[in-house]
Parts: structure tokens; sequence; C-alpha cells
């Protein structure tokens, strides 16, 4: 296969809108199948998975790789669900191809919408195949008015549906002027219904008039009435499409295979080859900037865009090659080591079939790297590149997970380390002051998929429970304490005796301003570690103190019983004195979150942060009517705010999130967060 005869095309859509259905049926019409699969028969050959079969939706990105009319086609059926977004991020970095699925009998959906604000933001010529018209009840021209209403002008019908709810039986290309009629297995041309001839027609016209525009000469035969060819529509359409200017929709039904073979041959006349691609960025090993061309000839590059671990073969990588031709034996650089290709993969589903090369454009799986993670950049050792890598959502709800059984805690570390590998939006932290091991996602909903996970395929069994918060205490006024740590009773003894000044600070920090020798120089030390040691603990509700200065004014010494320990223990004492005269406050941690969301809830969405606390930095106007605010919230109002947010917006909107700093609690707040971490405490 050469390199202009392929096209990575991206399934996308919202939940339960047929995309692995449509898989299937472009899977059979290629002639890669011999039968169909279906969803509840857990039979497809993308929803394998499980996990997926037992959902009856898709959860992970799979490969379909088709030979279809002297082309290679790799599909790339993605979850339609929100909870697995990480996949579509993944996924539309390396395709420069899409196809939208939309359910007819729904209409759009905030998946649908999301997914086609995705693919512009990204540049991808998409096609939408409006799925399922053989549904009741579809009013196909207000369905078409909704559509380009939804997702802009540039959505043009290049087919219009014949029949009508169970009688729906084909379509008429407006391109070509031809019909395409069910015979009950298979589609057929034949001549277009005379009632609907005018509609198709009025289509046709309005293609023309898009082609139009993008040749200046065929502008001038437009407005003298004279015909394009057949050559110069296709030829302009290609043009439009991949500019973005034109996303051209069709019609049909996946169960029945209406339109499968029209979606197949459009996705070769007018989508992209990897050979069209415009160069792509990249930098050298010493950050300099370079640009890799797709082409054979160049020097080997390829991109990791998805990890996932088998139980028997182990991790495997998925990779798009972006240049040269990656054999079987060749060496490559990875993170500044040279590494073998000992096996390269065809996916298709969930089989691997062994090959012995990737061209340029190509898609496909290796194994047996290491240190290979989602985003990595694989090269010639003679020619290092490195592509930037895809930028993934902040993890934005948190839970704690308990194990059940000790006895599983050495399975624990793996099993997350592995579920980290297969989703660069999966995060794991330990918290040493709280003690818990937390996991965190973009939902709820996908949380509970990892606990599911590590209990069915890692038969770890585990409780979660809510984060605690960690807050921090500090001062806001200057006292000195005195410090008295003597000990005598015969023999060497201890004594230290300091007095010091305690104010507030940026950071935590010791000095000292000791005249005449009151305290020898070889025990500021001891006396500056009792004061750290002081710190990691206050006295209002045994959080670690931050912004503090301990400053060391004045002390006394004994020349036999002083040593280290003493001084140490003193400033601890001193500490302790001067604390409570120092207006002592409590600090929770405040995060700067960015909500992005459509613009008719703005009002909601406000609403419910300023009843959260947020301070509202920024509201920015992004494009199709969407806005970002910028907002700092304290942590504490944040546990469930991804839920809540789904719910203020039918679950369109979502939000990344980052610390910003500690501030004070407010003085309602300051006595009840005392009481609930004493009782924890105890």
């Amino acid at each position: 296969m050469e390199t202009r005869n392929i096209r990575n095309v991206a399934i996308l859509g919202h939940k339960a809108s047929g995309k692995t259905t449509l898989v299937e049926a472009l899977a059979y019409t290629a002639g890669l199948i011999p039968q169909k699969g279906t969803i509840e028969g857990k039979s497809t050959i993308s929803d394998y998975n499980a996990e997926e079969q037992k959902r009856f939706c898709s959860i992970q990105t799979s490969i379909i790789p088709l030979n279809y009319d002297n082309h290679q086609i790799n599909l790339l059926d993605i979850p339609g669900n929100d909870d697995f977004i990480g996949e579509a991020i993944g996924v539309t970095g390396i395709v420069k191809g899409a196809v939208l699925v939309i359910d007819a009998s729904v209409g759009l959906q905030v998946g649908t919408m999301k997914h086609y604000s995705m693919l512009r933001k990204r540049g991808i010529p998409t096609f939408i195949f409006v799925n399922k018209m053989d549904k009741e009840g579809i009013e196909f021209e207000q369905l078409l008015m909704d559509i380009r209403e939804q997702l802009g002008k540039e959505v043009i019908s290049f087919c219009y549906p014949l029949g009508h709810e169970n009688e729906f039986d084909g379509f008429a290309n407006a391109v070509d002027l031809k019909a395409h009629i069910y015979n009950g297995q298979v589609c057929e041309e034949a001549e277009i219904y005379p009632d609907k001839r005018a509609r198709v027609l009025e289509l046709n016209n309005t293609i023309v008039e898009e082609v139009a525009k993008v040749d200046d000469a065929l502008m001038e035969k437009f407005f003298n009435g004279e015909a394009f060819t057949q050559e110069e529509i296709r030829s302009s359409l290609r043009k439009a499409v991949l500019s973005g200017e034109l996303t051209p929709l069709i019609v049909g039904s996946a169960t029945k295979n209406i339109g499968c073979q029209t979606l197949l041959n459009m996705l070769i006349s007018y989508l992209p080859s990897p050979e069209d691609l415009k160069p792509i960025d990249a930098v050298d090993e010493k950050g300099n900037a370079k640009i890799v061309t797709t082409s054979i000839d160049a020097p080997v590059s390829a991109y990791v865009f998805k990890t996932t671990v088998d139980p028997y073969v182990g991790i495997v990588n998925y990779i798009k090659v972006c240049s040269g031709v990656l054999k079987v034996g060749d060496d490559v650089m990875i993170n500044g080591e040279t590494q073998r290709i000992s096996s390269l993969f065809r996916i298709c589903g969930k089989n691997m079939n062994p090959i012995n090369e990737l061209i340029a454009g190509d898609i496909g799986g290796v194994t047996k790297l290491d240190n290979v993670t989602t985003g990595t950049t694989l090269s010639s050792p003679k020619s290092i590149t490195i592509f930037k890598s895809a930028k993934y959502p902040t993890a934005v709800i948190f839970k704690s997970i308990v194990l059940k059984n000790k006895n599983d805690e050495s399975k624990l570390g793996p099993a997350l380390a592995k579920i980290q590998l297969e989703n660069p939006d999966f995060e794991v932290k330990r918290n040493h002051e709280t003690k818990q091991l937390l996991i965190g996602g973009v939902s709820d909903t996908f949380l509970a998929y990892v606990i599911e996970k590590l209990r069915t395929v890692y038969k770890i069994e585990l409780i979660s429970e809510m984060p605690k918060i960690v807050y921090r205490e500090s001062i806001k006024g200057t006292a000195e304490g005195d410090g008295r740590y003597v000990k005598q009773s015969g023999g060497s003894g201890f004594y230290g005796v300091v007095k010091m000044r305690f104010e507030p600070c940026e950071e935590n920090q010791f000095a000292e301003e000791v005249f005449g020798g009151a305290v020898p120089k070889n025990y500021f030390p001891a006396v500056e570690k009792g004061f750290f040691e002081a710190t990691t603990k206050g006295l209002l509700a045994g959080f670690p103190v931050i912004g503090v200065r301990g400053v060391l004014v004045d002390g006394k010494y004994h020349p036999v019983d002083s040593n280290e320990q003493a001084f140490r223990m003193a400033a601890i004492l001193a500490f302790k004195d001067a604390y409570p005269k120092c207006k002592p406050i409590i600090l929770e941690p405040i995060i700067r979150i960015f909500v992005h969301i459509d613009s008719k809830y703005t009002g909601s969405v406000l609403s419910d942060l300023n009843s959260r606390r947020a301070r509202i930095q920024n509201i920015e106007e992004k494009e199709h009517g969407a806005q970002e605010i910028e907002a700092l919230i304290p942590e504490a109002e944040i546990i469930d705010y991804a839920t809540k947010l789904k719910s203020l917006t039918q679950a369109s909107g979502f939000f990344n999130r980052e610390f910003y700093r500690y501030e004070e609690v407010p003085a309602f707040l300051k006595d009840q967060v005392i009481r609930d971490n004493a009782v924890e405490q105890q």
C-alpha cells in the first residue's frame, strides 16, 4: 500500500448514535468480515472488551483497517461517552478525517456538538452520517435545519432520503444525481423518485454554488450559466472539504447497510491522504524547531497515540508512522535511548497480526519497548525527532480507595500503574498527611469504571471514600516565646534556653539576631531544626504551619550541660509558647478552575459558583457560542463539582483545575474545620 492510498478516519458521535454498528457495516461492505456482529449479541469486532460488552457501549478506541478499492482505510472507533474523552483527544491528534454519526431518531445531542467542536478546532475534515433513518417519525428537513443551525452553515447535505419512516429505502446522491435503493440486501442504482427530484436538484444547485466559491474560474462559469463537469465538481468539493469550508452530510442506516458504500467511496474521494498533509511541527534533541514531511523517503519517525496492557502480550503501543518506513529490526531513539523494534502488528479490534513494516501515514502496534507511554516519539537515531504530545484534561474529581484485603497491597500498585498507562487523564497520588491513596479522573463514572476494572480484571476488592482536604495553619501577628529545656539530675544533663520571635513571612525561614554570645553559634543549627520541626504540626488542628519566620533573639547556655538536643527542644517549646499569641489561622487550598460551557448556561453556572465561595476572575468568549469561566475556588467546594456541572449543563460542561495557593478560611468556618479534624485525629 502506498502512502497516498491511506486514509485514517475517526468515527465519533454521541453515545448510542450507532458508531460501532456503522463500523461493523463498513467492515462488512469492504469484505473484512463475512457477516455483521451486533452489540446486543456481543459479537462486534470493535467492542470486544468484556466491560464494553457488559455496558453495551465503547469505552476504548478500536482500530479496524479496511482494504477497499485499492485503499487502506483505518477506522478508529472512539467512545462517545465523555467519561472517556481521553480516547478522543489521543486519536484526533493523529487523524485527518472523521465521520460524525448522528442518530436521526434523536437528533443533535451534547456529545455530537462537543465532538464537532473538537474536530473543527483541530481542523479535521469531517463527514456527517445521519444514521437510523429507518426509524419512525423522522422529519429530515427539520433535522437538517437543526444541524445547520447548531453546527454551522458549512454543513451541506450531499444526499436526500427516499421513502419515509419504516419505508425508508435509500437516498438520492445530490452530487451525481443518482438514487441508491435498498433491495433487502444491498443498495442498487436507480432513478430518483419523481416527487423527490425537485428537492434533489435544489440540493445539487447548492452544492454547485459551494463548488464555485472554491475556484475563480468555476465562479465565472457559474455566473455564465455553464454546467460543471463531474470531475470539476469532485475536485472542487475535495478542496472545500479539506479546507473545512464544507462538511458533507449523508444519510443511511447502518443496520441495513444503506449509505455504507457511498460513505466508503467518499472517504477515498474527499478526505486527504497522508501525502496531502502539511509538514508536522517537531523539535530535535536540542529543542530546535524542525518540520517532518509525511514521506517514505524521509527519516523514520512515529508517534504513540494510545497504550494498552494486554494480559498475554504485555504493553502494546499504538503508533502512527509520521515519516519514513518503520521495519522490524530497526533501531529507534526513544527518550534519549536506542531501542530495537522486535515486533510490529496490524491491529484489527482485538486481533494483532504480525507485519514486517509500517510506512509513512499508516497506523499499527508495537510491543516490547521500555519506558514508552502515550505521547512518546520514536525516531531515527540519525535524525532525532520529538513531536509535541497531546494535552489531556486534568483530573477534576478524586476518591480515596481502601483495600478490603490487605493481602492485595502488593497487587494494587502495579494494577494502578497499568491503568495509568492506558489512561493519560487518570491520576494516582498518595497524600502522606491524610494517609489516603487517591485516584482522580474526569468524572465519577470514570472512577467507578476504574474501581470495577480493579475488581474484575485485577481481582482487587476496594471501597471508596471521600478525600480529605489538606489544610494548613499560619499566623497573622508577631509575638515572642520563651523556650526552656533544662534537665539536670546528676552527670551530664540538658540545658537550653531560648527567646524567639515569630512573625508572618512568605515561607518558613529561620534567622538569628543574637548578640554577645548568649547562644553559641554552634547551637544555631539545632535551634533551626527545632523551629522547623515545630511547624510540622500546628496547635489549632494539627495541620502543618506555613508562612512563619522564626528569629532567635536571646538565650542562655551551660558550658557542660548544653547540647544540640537541649536547644532543639527549647526552640519547639518557644514556638508553642508564642503560637497562641500570634493570631493563628487556618488556611485552605484554593484551586484555579477553567469551566467550559455553552453561553446559555452561564447564569446558572455563575450562580452555583458564587454559592461555593468562588471568585470569578475572567469570562472569555469562545467559538460556537461557548464560554470559558476562570475562577478561584476553595478545594472543599469542588469535591462534587464535576457531577454538579454535568447536571447544570446537561452534560455539556467540563472544567480543568490547578492548585493556586493557600488562603485563610473564613471566620464562620474556622471552628467547624478545627472540630472536624480534631475528631479525625482522635
